[in-house]
């Protein structure tokens, strides 16, 4: 990211490390580990990026569901826990100055994570996130929705996109739509504040 937005965003979650992760580490976002999971034709166990990691809850949960997961995350104090609670590999890394190898990645988990890349930049990194992938290969992200706000929330970059918008960047990159949902489940549209969506690379 641009220096100022990283280093704001990231500063932001190294001091608030230990409380965010009591705040969400009982999440349960099964349902979005197994959008992901089922939508992806390869053989197991399968190679995960878990693109924003943060402190390795959903790594965690993919690593003894059986499959590889490695985590990616910019805060070098979410990486550490990450590693320390998940036992997998862990890079740190930029979103903004990634280092990824090719058609490595059976599936990309970006759980609230994507968002904080400003939309500038949005198509540059979904298209290196896309080269990681095998084709065919799948894409999982879920983000705050909203009607294109763009800017500071506090200290952390964010993007509030519906989901046209969002659609936008990825068929632009070379993805089709599998599906889209939202969340939390069973609450009326209004309070379902998050959109994921399951793309797949095309071939």
């Amino acid at each position: 990211m641009p220096i100022d937005i990283s280093e704001r965003t990231l500063a932001y979650y190294d001091a608030n490390a230990e409380g965010f992760w009591a705040g969400t580490r009982d999440h349960d976002v099964s349902q979005n580990i197994e959008a992901l999971v089922s939508a992806i034709h390869a053989s197991h166990p399968l190679t995960i990026l878990d693109f924003g990691c943060g402190p390795g809850r959903d790594l965690k949960a993919m690593k003894d569901g059986g499959n590889v997961p490695i985590g990616l995350e910019g805060s070098a104090r979410f990486a550490e826990m990450a590693r320390q609670y998940s036992g997998c590999e862990v890079w740190q890394q930029d979103f903004l100055e990634l280092s990824l190898p090719q058609s490595f990645f059976d599936g990309i988990f970006a759980n609230a994570s994507l968002f904080h890349v400003p939309s500038a930049h949005l198509p540059r990194v979904i298209g290196e996130l896309g080269a990681a992938l095998k084709p065919g290969g799948v894409f999982f992200c879920s983000n705050p929705r909203g009607e294109g706000e763009e800017g500071f929330s506090g200290e952390r970059y964010a993007c509030f996109f519906d989901h046209e918008l969002w659609l936008s960047f990825f068929t632009a990159q070379g993805f089709d739509e599998v599906t889209h949902y939202y969340r939390p489940t069973g609450k009326p549209r209004a309070e379902q504040r998050w959109l994921a969506m399951v793309l797949r690379k095309r071939h």
